[in-house]
C-alpha cells in the first residue's frame, strides 16, 4: 500500500486546522506523528481514514483518490480518540459484534488477543464498568484483530501500564513485519523513538520536521 498526501489543508469554521500537508507512506513501515495537543495529529488520522475530507488538496491511496474514487480504505484498523463501544456489552461481545460486520475472523482470534492483553474473554462484566486501561486494550484489539493493511492509532498506550505498553509495541512490530502500514500519533518522544521507522513532527497544523529511522529500527542492525 502507498499513501500520498498532496498539499492537504483542512479548515473548520474558518479556522485552519491543517495547512499544506504533503507526506508519503508505504507498507511495512511504522510512522510516528509527534506533537503537542492541537498540533493536528488526530485531524490528519481522521483524514487518512476518510472520516473527514480535505478542504484543499487530496489523499491518494494506491493511486486512487480517497473521497472521490472510494470513500473509505478497504482494509483499515482505527483507534482514534474514545472508541465507541456498546456500554451494556462485555468486551468480548463488543469485539465479536464488530468482527461480524466483515465476518473475516474466528472467535478464537479475539480470544487469543484478549488473553494476550490479560483480559478474560469469558468475563461478562459490561464495558461501562471497565477501567480506562481495559477500554484502551479493547480499542487496540478492535483496530488490530482483522490484520488490516492500514493501521491508524491515536495515543495507543494511553492509560496502559509498562507491561501492557510493551505488548502493544511488540504487536505493532509484528504487524509491520507482516506488511502493514502503521501510523501512530503520540506526544511521547520515547515511545515514538523506539517504535518508528520515520518520525513526523507537527506543530500548529504544519509539518515541522521529518526524521528517518527511529531508534528501534536503527538498533536492529
Amino acid at each position: 500500500m502507498e499513501i500520498s498526501v498532496e498539499e492537504v489543508s483542512k479548515v473548520i469554521k474558518q479556522t485552519p486546522i491543517l495547512t499544506n500537508i504533503s507526506l508519503s507512506f508505504e507498507s511495512g513501515r511504522i510512522y510516528g506523528l509527534r506533537g503537542k495537543n492541537g498540533a493536528g495529529k488526530t485531524m490528519l488520522l481522521r483524514l487518512l481514514c476518510g472520516l473527514i475530507f480535505p478542504t484543499n488538496g487530496r489523499i491518494m491511496i494506491d493511486k486512487k483518490e480517497l473521497g472521490k474514487d472510494f470513500s473509505f480504505p478497504e482494509s483499515v484498523g482505527i483507534l482514534i480518540e474514545n472508541p465507541g463501544f456498546i456500554q451494556s456489552y462485555s468486551g468480548f461481545k463488543n469485539l465479536k459484534n464488530l468482527a461480524s460486520i466483515k465476518n473475516e475472523i474466528e472467535d478464537q482470534v479475539i480470544m487469543d488477543l484478549m488473553t494476550y492483553f490479560d483480559l478474560d474473554w469469558r468475563d461478562k462484566k459490561k464495558v461501562k464498568h471497565y477501567s480506562l486501561g481495559m477500554k484502551q486494550k479493547i480499542g487496540i484489539i478492535s483496530a488490530l484483530m482483522e490484520s488490516p493493511k492500514l493501521i491508524l492509532l491515536d495515543e495507543p498506550i494511553n492509560a496502559l501500564d509498562e507491561e501492557s505498553s510493551k505488548k502493544v509495541l511488540d504487536l505493532l512490530t509484528l504487524r509491520k513485519n507482516e506488511g502493514a502500514l502503521i501510523i501512530v500519533a503520540s506526544h511521547d518522544k520515547e515511545e515514538l523513538d523506539f517504535l518508528s521507522d520515520e518520525i513526523i513532527e507537527m506543530k500548529a497544523g504544519k509539518i515541522i520536521t521529518q526524521q528517518n529511522e527511529g531508534k528501534h529500527n536503527a538498533n536492529k542492525n
